[in-house]
């Protein structure tokens, strides 16, 4: 799609001149002590025009993004940089996982809603953390393995005197907000295909909408609008074309599938909508963040090439209907996993003179994106990362000028950024005093390469990556040794209008969190220090910091109750950062997943964290060479996904086994003997001579990095498999 070239103004965003000099003055903007006039009596029904209006009620955090716009912005002004000194911890709750802890709280009338992994789902009293209801909705354990990253929930919706749940397994469930009774159950996707469920349901006006994930595995990408009232389905839009000999649904899939070739529809496609989705009431426009394409390589799954439409794009749709009204593609021939499920962020900009509504999106390929929110336009676009894959962006065209060597083949390449992105999912906080976006960025690199003997399979990873033997695995090694050297991690205030970094503050590798700002100039993250951290939004300056035994990587909020400002985050290590983490080598050791609530004043204390265990002896490697070299092949095929490329990291780093485990190996993997810990059986895929050469290969990669492991008494931290 053709754009026209727009010149932004190298200015900041005009800002009222009381609220600035406050904001230098670090003086509180807001007092939080009390709603807005117009705002409803306690009790009343979050309807459409609650939802709209949610910026009149700082004290209440009534959806994901807090409003519409998804800036993740409070005027609540009580703890200030005058006073942040004071804050502690007011109460937490131990929500018993291990696995990651992703999801942003909401807060209603002084009652604090939050879901965990597995989609357990609590309300506690927001000023005394008292469990005023649990509901956990049984979600199959043996689902956690189409989940691509853990069995994460990223949040909840709430619609009238209801709490609304998306779980991993496709349900889209309404509670009683009172006392946590369901009120309805639908099926969102057919479950002879492994989508999953983990991004959190929005409720736009009287719709939830939600998408799903599992492209990494095989599945054909789409989002849906159900009515809030019955969960009855409106609308449902797919993002990627399906088998042409069948029809399609709509002209938008017919013109997408001018961009692809082959037999794509055979494994779905992917363009999954796993995280954000945004809303504008206004152009009652419905943004969809779409994810890679499956098979993740480009050519794997559209062999003659093409932009594989709408793979990582922005495609806005009529929210009424659900039919298409524009889209923007930000990585076209997707090859490298990257995804624009990314934060929306709706703003206003000067842009040319005039004041421009907007779209803010930084996704995984490394390009800071500003798009006219009504038609799509590109506006702007500026890598805030090394970037390999491309050299920039074509205003006139607005496509990336890609560097066809970083479309790689069986020969190692060493690309930027690599899978797990410049910025995650981790959410994005948008500023509008200071005219900054503020995200964590990290300066990733990874070894890409084509597995030739990759066979494409539903249910079975498509990445189609590994298989390194002789030469190649050689190149991959040397080539992984570089990365330690050019990784980097940041806190980042970004500039939309310049398309400039303001300030990063470095930190110490990726996972660090989402970020909540606040119009009295705080910038409030986790961090991988294992800290809860607060910085100044003019310049990084950290003004508090305390530890909480683990990475805090979810979306921060803050609320009242009882008259107290409070400040709440979900701080649990996994996800996909655990996999990066553990990958590098330098995991930690870790407390389990917990609720954290602060306040000016709190005295409440942590418990000790407990030793991290040792790690075991490898046992002696027996196998042949073959039947290692059949294990890795069938390692990087069916397991590499959950447990890490070349079994290094992943969700639990195999490498690391126990005794117990290795003892146990087969009916793990072949009878499910810990499918309560998410491990399924995988005896539909493979056989007891296959589990044997996984078992093998395992072994000896353990045997090969022995003392690389060793060198890292940590790395064992965190869940017995």
């Amino acid at each position: 799609m053709t754009r026209t070239r727009r010149t932004l103004l190298h200015t900041t965003a005009l800002l009222p001149t009381l609220w600035l000099a406050l904001l230098l003055c670090g003086l509180p903007v807001g007092s939080g002590q009390a709603a807005s006039p117009q705002a409803p009596p306690v009790g009343a029904p979050v309807d459409a025009r609650r939802l709209r209006n949610a910026a009149s009620e700082p004290q209440n955090w009534l959806m994901d993004g807090r409003t519409y716009d998804a800036q993740r912005h409070s005027t609540l002004g009580q703890i200030s940089a005058k006073n942040v000194g004071q804050l502690g911890l007011a109460w937490y709750y131990d929500l018993e996982e291990l696995r990651g802890v992703e999801a942003t709280p909401l807060a209603l009338d002084g009652i604090l809603y939050n879901t965990s992994a597995w989609n357990i789902t609590t309300a506690h009293d927001g000023a005394t953390g008292k469990l005023l209801w649990r509901f956990d909705p049984q979600v199959p354990r043996e689902w956690g393995r189409y989940a691509c990253c853990e069995p994460v929930a990223r949040g909840l919706a709430l619609w009238q005197h209801s709490v609304i749940i998306a779980t991993l397994d496709g349900r889209l469930i309404s509670l009683d907000a009172k006392t946590g009774t369901p009120h309805w159950s639908v099926q969102t996707f057919d479950k002879a295909w492994p989508y999953s469920i983990t991004g959190a349901p929005r409720v736009f006006g009287n719709k939830i909408v939600v998408g799903n994930g599992g492209a990494d595995l095989g599945v054909r990408g789409f989002v849906a609008a159900y009515d809030a009232d019955t969960g009855k389905q409106l609308w449902q839009f797919y993002t990627v074309p399906g088998d042409p000999s069948k029809g399609f649904e709509n002209a938008a899939m017919a013109m997408a599938a001018k961009t692809w070739t082959g037999e794509w529809w055979k494994l779905g496609g992917g363009g999954t909508a796993w995280d954000s989705i945004a809303y504008d009431p206004e152009l009652k426009l419905v943004y969809v963040g779409t994810g890679n394409g499956s098979p993740v390589a480009w050519k794997q799954r559209s062999p003659g090439g093409g932009d594989n439409l709408f793979l990582c794009s922005i495609v806005a749709l009529d929210a009424e209907t659900g039919e298409y009204r524009w889209h923007y593609q930000e990585t076209p021939g997707e090859d490298w996993d990257y995804t624009c499920t990314q934060s929306i962020v709706q703003a206003t900009l000067p842009i040319n003179g005039m004041s421009h509504k907007v779209l803010l999106h930084a996704p995984k390929n490394g390009f800071f994106y500003v798009l006219d929110r009504k038609t799509g336009e590109l506006l702007s676009a500026k890598n805030f990362v090394p970037v390999t894959w491309a050299t920039g962006i074509d205003l006139k065209t607005g496509r990336p000028q890609v560097n066809e060597a970083a479309h790689f083949g069986v020969d190692p390449v060493l690309v930027a950024p690599g899978p797990g992105g410049g910025h995650n999912w981790f959410p994005m906080s948008f500023n509008p005093t200071t005219g900054l976006a503020y995200f964590p960025v990290y300066e990733h690199w990874f070894v890409y390469a084509s597995d030739p003997n990759f066979v494409p399979k539903k249910f079975r990873s498509n990445g189609g990556w590994g298989g390194y033997t002789g030469e190649a695995l050689k190149k991959r090694l040397v080539l992984q040794d570089e990365i330690p050297k050019r990784e980097k991690t940041f806190l980042m205030a970004w500039d939309p209008v310049k398309q400039q970094a303001a300030w990063q503050v470095p930190l110490p590798r990726h996972g660090n969190g989402g970020v909540l700002t606040t119009a009295n100039g705080l910038v409030i993250e986790g961090t991988t220090r294992q800290t809860l951290a607060i910085f100044r939004a003019t310049d990084g300056a950290l003004l508090w910091e305390t530890p909480v035994q683990t990475a805090p990587v979810a979306g921060p909020i803050t609320f009242m109750a009882g008259g107290e400002q409070y400040i709440a985050v979900n701080a649990g290590w996994g996800g996909g950062a655990a996999q990066i983490e553990r990958g590098m080598g330098i995991a930690e050791n870790r407390a389990a997943g917990r609720l954290l609530v602060f306040k000016l004043g709190g005295t409440m204390q942590l418990p000790p964290l407990a030793a991290a265990p040792p790690i075991p002896d490898p046992p002696p490697l027996r196998a042949s060479e073959d039947v290692i070299r059949k294990g890795a092949q069938l390692f990087s095929d069916t397991c590499a996904r959950c447990h890490g490329q070349l079994a290094i990291g992943g969700v639990k780093d195999l490498r690391q086994m126990s005794p117990d485990a290795h003892a146990e190996f087969n009916d793990i993997v072949l009878k499910g003997t810990r499918v309560q810990k998410g491990m399924a059986s995988l005896a539909n895929l493979l056989s007891v001579a296959d589990t044997d050469a996984i078992h093998a290969y395992v072994i000896s990669r353990a045997h090969e990095d022995w003392g690389r492991l060793n060198a890292h008494p940590d790395a064992g931290a965190g869940e017995t498999p």
